[in-house]
C-alpha cells in the first residue's frame, strides 16, 4: 500500500525514551509495555475499514510529458546502503567546493561537487539516522544510538562524539562555536563545537502521538531556531540557550490523538530576517527572527520544508500536492496535483523551475511560472526520500539505494 501519510509514533514520556535510547529508533510504547513501530498503512487501514471504506486511494499514475529541457547526469557516486531499511531521510549538504553525504549504515563521504571525485570516505560503524550538517570545518551526523559525531571536513577524521538524550533524526547545525541539534524526545541541545560537551538544553513537551521525524535547527547570527512536535517554533540564544521567544504554528484540534498531530517536521526556511515553518494539520507561518513577531500565516497541512522563488512560496501538502502562494499571502499562484500521494520531497527552487523527487525515484521539474511539468527523469528505482540539494544549475539527488547523482539543467 502506498499513501502520503507519514510514519507515526507514540511515546509515553521523555523518561521512557531515555530508557529505550540504546534500542535505537523511537518506538511506539503502549500501556501494555509492548514496543512496536506503527506505519501509516497499519494505522490508517483499520480506521478506514471501521467506517466501511475498503478502498484505499493509490498514488497518481504519471502521465507522459514532453521534456522542454535536458537533465544531464554529470556524475554518480555510491554512498553505502543509502537510506537503509529504517525510515530515515538523510540528505547531502554543500559547503564550499564539496558535497557531504552519509548512509544509514554509517558511511560518510566528501565529494567534489563539480567532478564527483571522492575526497574521503569514513566508516563510523554506527547506524546514522540524522544528517548531514556541514559548516565551519565540521561534518555532523546523528545516530540511532543517541550520539552526535563530528568529523573534520578536510580529512574525514573523527574529532569527537557526544552522547545525547535520544535518537537524532535530523541534521545538526553549527556556527563554529555551537552545534545545535534536536532529539526525538523533544530536546534542542547545544554542544560545544570544539569539544562536543553539552553547553545548554531547551526542552519541549511531546504529544502522545507524533510523526516520525524532527525539524533541523537553523542558526541566524546568535539565534538558534527550531520546530517541535507540539506545533511550536522556539528561538534560543546560541551562546547560553536562554529562550528568546516561542510561537505556535498550529493548535491541536479533535477528540482523538491522531487528529491532534501537529508536528513541525519540515526544514525551516530562513529568508533574511524572517523564518518560515509548516505544520502537519496546521498552518504555514512566518516569524521575525529576532522578536518572534508573526509576519504571515495561512492554513495548510504539511510536514515538508518550504521554498521561495519568482515571488512565490512553494509547499507540498500532506497529500503530496504542490502549491505556489504569492509571498506572504494566501493567494494561490498555481497548483499541481498530478503527483498526489507520490510521497514527493520538499520543493527546491532552481533557475526557472521547482524540483521534487518521488517514491518511484523520479526527479520532476515544474515551471515556477505556472506549475506545468518541464522535465522528468528516473534517477533511482528504489525511490527518492531524502530532500534534494541544489546549487546554481545543478540538482544533487540522493536515491534510497545510496546513489548520489548530480544532474545539470541544459
Amino acid at each position: 500500500m502506498n499513501t502520503a501519510v507519514p510514519t507515526l509514533q507514540v511515546c509515553r514520556s521523555a523518561k521512557a525514551v531515555r530508557r529505550n535510547r540504546w534500542q535505537g529508533a523511537l518506538r511506539v510504547t503502549m500501556l501494555t509495555g509492548l514496543a512496536l513501530t506503527l506505519s501509516a498503512c497499519s494505522l490508517w487501514e483499520p480506521i478506514a475499514n471501521m467506517f466501511g471504506d475498503d478502498k484505499v486511494e493509490q498514488p497518481a499514475v504519471l502521465e507522459d510529458i514532453a521534456n522542454e529541457l535536458n537533465l544531464n547526469r554529470r556524475w554518480s557516486v555510491s554512498v553505502g546502503d543509502g537510506q537503509g531499511k529504517y525510515y530515515t531521510q538523510l540528505h547531502p549538504v554543500i559547503d564550499r567546493d564539496m558535497i557531504f553525504a552519509a548512509s544509514a549504515d554509517g558511511v560518510v563521504m566528501a565529494i567534489n561537487r563539480s567532478t564527483g571525485d571522492v575526497a574521503w570516505r569514513e566508516r563510523t560503524r554506527e547506524l546514522i539516522s540524522g544528517g548531514v550538517g556541514a559548516s565551519n570545518g565540521l561534518v555532523l551526523v546523528g545516530t540511532r544510538e543517541a550520539e552526535v559525531i563530528a568529523l573534520d571536513q578536510f580529512s574525514g577524521r573523527e574529532i569527537w562524539r557526544a552522547q545525547v538524550s535520544s535518537e537524532v533524526l535530523s541534521a545538526p547545525a553549527t556556527n563554529g562555536s555551537i552545534v545545535a541539534l534536536q532529539t526525538v524526545d523533544g530536546k534542542l541541545i547545544g554542544l560545544d563545537a570544539v569539544t562536543g560537551k553539552q553547553s545548554w538544553i531547551y526542552e519541549s513537551t511531546i504529544p502522545a502521538l507524533t510523526l516520525r521525524g524532527s525539524s533541523s535547527p537553523v542558526i541566524a547570527g546568535n539565534v538558534v531556531i527550531c520546530g517541535f512536535a507540539n506545533g511550536m517554533v522556539a528561538a534560543v540564544n546560541a551562546s547560553n540557550g536562554f529562550l528568546l521567544w516561542e510561537e505556535r504554528v498550529a493548535v491541536p484540534q479533535g477528540r482523538y490523538d491522531i487528529e491532534r498531530v501537529i508536528d513541525v517536521d519540515g526544514e525551516l526556511l530562513l529568508a533574511g530576517n524572517t523564518v518560515y515553518a509548516s505544520s502537519y494539520q496546521g498552518n504555514l507561518m512566518a516569524f521575525d527572527v529576532q522578536s518572534g513577531r508573526i509576519v504571515w500565516g495561512t492554513e495548510a497541512s504539511s510536514y515538508h520544508g518550504l521554498a521561495q522563488g519568482f515571488g512565490n512560496t512553494y509547499y507540498v501538502d500532506d497529500k503530496s500536492q504542490l502549491f505556489a502562494l504569492r509571498n506572504n499571502t494566501d493567494n494561490v499562484a498555481w497548483e499541481n496535483k498530478s503527483l498526489r500521494l507520490r510521497k514527493i520531497t520538499s520543493p527546491r527552487a532552481i533557475g526557472n523551475y521547482v524540483a521534487v523527487g518521488d517514491f518511484e525515484g523520479y526527479l520532476h521539474l515544474l515551471s515556477q511560472i505556472d506549475g506545468h511539468f518541464a522535465a522528468r527523469v528516473r534517477v533511482d528505482r528504489e525511490g527518492v526520500r531524502g530532500n534534494l540539494t541544489v546549487d546554481n544549475d545543478t540538482i544533487y539527488v540522493f536515491g534510497n539505494s545510496g546513489r548520489l547523482s548530480a544532474y545539470s539543467i541544459r
